[in-house]
C-alpha cells in the first residue's frame, strides 16, 4: 500500500493510484479483518454462536458495513464534501437535555 524511499529526501509514498485504495483495504491492513463481532468472522470466537438466533443479522450487517468501506476510496476522502450532495451529510442536533432522561 505503501512505499518507501531512503535518505535525506525519503519518506513514504502510496504504492497505487488513491482512486485504487478502498477504506476497508486500510482498515483491513491496519487492524485485520473487518466485523462488528467476533462471530462475524469465526464462530469460534463467543461461546455462545452455537445458540445464537442473530448471527445471520450480524453477518449481513458486517457485509453491508464491509460492502460500504469497499465502496469508498481514499480519492473519495479527500474530495470536498458538498453540503448539498445528499440528505445524511446534513447537521443534525439533538437537545443535552434530551440525552439526561
Amino acid at each position: 500500500m505503501l512505499i518507501s524511499t531512503r535518505g535525506a529526501k525519503g519518506g513514504y509514498a502510496l504504492a497505487r493510484a488513491p482512486e485504487k485504495i478502498t477504506v476497508a483495504e486500510v482498515i483491513s491492513v491496519l487492524e485485520g479483518p473487518i466485523a462488528l463481532t467476533e462471530c462475524s468472522i469465526s464462530q469460534q470466537g463467543c461461546e455462545q454462536a452455537s445458540g445464537c438466533e442473530i448471527r445471520g443479522s450480524w453477518a449481513l450487517i458486517n457485509q453491508t458495513i464491509h460492502n460500504a468501506l469497499e465502496s469508498l476510496t481514499l480519492a473519495d476522502l479527500i474530495r470536498p464534501v458538498r453540503s448539498q450532495d445528499s440528505a445524511w451529510k446534513q447537521e443534525i442536533l439533538i437537545p443535552v437535555a434530551s440525552l439526561y432522561r
